[in-house]
Formats: C-alpha cells, structure tokens, sequence
C-alpha cells in the first residue's frame, strides 16, 4: 500500500461533514467503521466514544485544508505537525502482493500504528498520507471546494494544478450557475441599453418640437 493512498483518509474523514449544510453523517460507531474502508480489522477496534474523538480529529484536519486553501502555508504545515506529533507511525516494509512473473513479494511501504483506540490509528495513517501529499505535491494541492456550499476537502493530482471542485458532480453545478449568471448579465446590459436608446430617442423628438 503506497503512502499516497493514505491521504484519502484524511479526505473521507473531512468530508463526513458539510457545515454550510449543516450535514454530519458521523454520528454512529457504524459510521466511523465505515471510514476505514476495506481495513475491517482497525475498524472492528471502533466503539461508542470514537464518534466524539473523530469528530474533534476531523476539525482539525479540516482547518489544515482551510489553511492550505487560504494561502497559508505555515499554518497548514504547523496544524499537520502539531498532528503528527499526537498521533505518530511507525513505517514498515510490506510484501502482501506478489509479482506477476514469479512468486517474490512485491515490497512497498506499510503505515503500522500503534493506536491505543480507533481514533489514535485512524488519525496517524490520515495524517501522515498528508503529510506525504503535502510534502510531495505541494500546500496549494489541498483544497475545498469552490461549488457554494459545499466546501469539500480534496487533493488536488491534475497536471496543470487546475482542480477547483471536489466532484464532477460540483464542477458542473458551478459552471451551470456561472453560465446562468452571465446570460443574467447579458440581458440586464441588453434592458439598459435598450432604455437609454429610448431614452435618447424621447429626449430628441422633444428637441425637434
């Protein structure tokens, strides 16, 4: 499992809540199971008393996401180490696959926590994939998204560091909106163009009189 992958912990847990909407789907121990996806075993260590831990790990990984999308850097930075710190890692070598051609392991970096609850395992894997995009990408490749009101965390992969929404799904919405206000505009010139050519028109008959 690459480090990258990660990273999208740090993203589900975010985006378990939309507060311009005032949605929060983290509000069961079912619910944070569910945010360690295919990792049955952390998330079988899950009980009761993580839901009020995760949320307050999810507040502050969203304020890394703000910081990081406001331009600040530093601050982004220094609310992921201050995370870091809190709930470390310890990197491992793993070989669970195995190569196509023979039978030998294929190697690859492993995140082993040492959680004493769900919450400390599932915010040291989260942060460190973080921290890794950050590192290797770059602060300005965390986001929220642009689509009012939504205001999801994503990272940003696109070659040209282009993305501005967190879904296909945000990104056309926007782009409908953004067409109707223009059309809007449009005829708003078109209607005050159209009075002041009246306008004109009235004031010079009244001149020939």
């Amino acid at each position: 499992m690459e480090l990258a992958y990660y990273s999208d912990y740090a993203v589900r847990l975010v985006n378990s809540e939309e507060p311009a909407r005032n949605k929060d789907s983290l509000t069961s121990v079912d619910a944070v199971r569910d945010l360690f996806g295919g990792n049955a075993s952390a998330a079988r260590r899950a009980t009761d008393a993580d839901v009020t831990r995760f949320r307050s790990v999810r507040g502050r990984l969203r304020a890394v996401f703000e910081a990081a999308d406001g331009g600040d850097e530093t601050l982004a930075v220094d609310l992921l180490n201050s995370l870091l710190l809190e709930f470390p890692v310890s990197p491992q070598i793993s070989g669970h696959d195995h190569r196509d051609d023979d039978d030998r392991p294929l190697w690859h970096m492993h995140l082993a926590d040492h959680p004493s609850n769900a919450t400390a395992g599932y915010a040291a894997i989260a942060s460190m994939g973080l921290a890794f995009h950050l590192t290797e990408y770059g602060v300005d490749r965390l986001g929220l998204c642009e689509a009012a009101p939504c205001r999801n965390a994503y990272l940003d992969t696109s070659t040209n560091r282009s993305r501005r929404y967190c879904s296909d799904r945000c990104a056309t919405r926007a782009n409908v909106a953004a067409y109707r206000a223009r059309k809007r505009e449009e005829a708003d010139r078109s209607q005050k163009t159209g009075r002041t050519a009246e306008s004109a028109q009235s004031t010079a008959r009244t001149t020939d009189r």
